[in-house]
């Protein structure tokens, strides 16, 4: 059975995509711990991040530099943070998440953000890509 993830790659669930290549696809957060928050996912379902090919981790990071760099152009942060967790989707994933500070940098201040605000930031990003 597909994962949630291989869903929104395959256009079965809609998402606000920033970036998208043969391998990868990264979207916006729908319950984001602060506006911008992105996840990179490769296309390829594999549950542990680290159970990737050598090469899909690397490249992985490629993929998510200039996606970073509109982050922190448009968004008010110190950094955007990454992070690797891979407990609620079983298919490997990355975390992009603009920060401020170590503290905000927690799944409790995850909240559901309106499509209002996605379609916002997504516009912003996508315009800094």
């Amino acid at each position: 059975m597909p994962t949630l993830f291989t869903k929104i790659i395959n256009k079965e669930i809609p998402s606000f995509c920033i970036k998208e290549d043969e391998r990868y696809y990264a979207f916006l957060d729908i319950r984001p711990i602060s506006p911008g928050h992105t996840l990179v996912i490769p296309k390829i379902e594999i549950d542990c991040f680290y159970d990737l090919p050598d090469d899909y981790i690397g490249d992985l990071f490629v993929f998510a530099k200039p996606i970073v760099k509109a982050i922190e152009a448009v968004v008010d942060c110190q950094r955007v943070g990454s992070m690797i967790a891979g407990l609620e989707v079983p298919h490997a994933h990355l975390h992009l998440v603009p920060i401020i500070t170590m503290e905000r940098f927690s799944f409790s201040f995850a909240t559901e953000a309106s499509l209002d605000s996605l379609a916002t930031m997504h516009k912003k990003i996508c315009n800094r890509m």
